[in-house]
This record gives C-alpha cells, structure tokens and sequence, in this order.
C-alpha cells in the first residue's frame, strides 16, 4: 500500500504543469429588465504547482451570447473590445501543497493575483477548486466583479436595470503542459 501512495505521489509531483488552450468562462447577471449570461470557451491558462503560479487570458470577442445584439453591446460598447482585448489574471496558489493532488476529489484552495480587466488591474483573493482525475487537471472557481471596478461604463439608459456585480465562474480542464516532467507517463 505504501509503494503505491509514493508512486502515486511521485507521479502527481512529476505533472505539476498543466494547460488548456479551451477553458471556459462565463459571467451571469441576475436584473429585473433581464438575465444577462455570456460563455466564452476560449480561454488559454496555465497552472505551475511547481512554482504556485497560475495564468490565464480571455479574448473578450470570445463570449457568446443569446442574443447576437447584446454581445454587440457588450464588445462595441462597455468593454471596448478593440481597445481592451483580452481579460488577463496572473497570480498565485496560497499555501497548496500539490502533493495532495494525489488524494482523490476535489481540494479548496485560496488563489490570489491581478485580475485585469478593460485596462484596469485589481489584486483580487478567490476561493477555487482543484483535482486530478487522471492525468487531467480540472479547476473550478466562482467570484463576484463589478463592472464599475473597472471603469466599465453603463449607460443611464440601462443602468438601473443592470446587476451591479457579475458572477464569473471559470472551468478549466488541463492537460500535462508538453515537455512537462513526467508528461508521457
């Protein structure tokens, strides 16, 4: 039993970089004018448990909505899509030990870094999820912004019937970064 938990172990240390070029992330916005909810699955992100960085960028043209005059909207006029491309956050596990990655489910961590967002950076601390299910990492975390925190502007016309602050949930499901240590196993 005990051999299996250290090759268990020495496994899950030897994959402890992993990526995705597809990651998801969407945003939803509960009003009484209406629901607003976007997804956008191209996320690219990398996430180090050798070092406890983390990164990833959404391309803001990226996220489809229902209604094909609301994402004009959104990319013409709040978030300035020609002009703030992408939505960026670099940061850092907090006190996550990747060796647990080799006990089964899902693990809590904190994340914490700078979330950026139409040309305004913010150190933000989030709760998130990790697990290894195979050779895939999959991780999950839900947190609240507001579009004023990053001068994202509203017009009057709809700004009474708009949340101030959207839930954004992002999904990753990474694979062994190539030429990662131990990838091939």
């Amino acid at each position: 039993m005990l051999f299996l938990l250290l090759t268990a172990l020495d496994h899950v240390q030897a994959q402890n970089k992993y990526m995705t070029k597809n990651g998801r992330v969407s945003f939803f916005s509960s009003s009484p004018l209406e629901d607003i909810e976007a997804k956008n699955q191209q996320v690219a992100a990398v996430l180090d448990f050798n070092t406890s960085q983390l990164a990833f960028a959404v391309p803001i043209k990226g996220f489809v909505f229902k209604r094909s005059l609301m994402q004009e909207h959104f990319n013409e006029n709040y978030m300035e899509s020609d002009k703030y491309p992408k939505a960026t956050f670099s940061g850092r596990f907090l006190g996550f030990d990747a060796a647990a990655l080799a006990t089964a489910g899902p693990h809590n961590v904190q994340v914490e870094g700078d979330l950026t967002v139409h040309g305004v950076t913010h150190h933000i601390q989030v709760p998130a999820s990790v697990e290894l299910r195979g050779s895939q990492l999959i991780a999950f975390s839900m947190f609240p912004v507001a579009p004023a925190d990053y001068n994202i502007q509203i017009p009057a016309l709809v700004r009474d019937h708009i949340a101030k602050v959207v839930s954004v949930r992002v999904d990753l499901t990474c694979d062994p970064a190539p030429g990662a240590v131990g990838a091939a196993r």
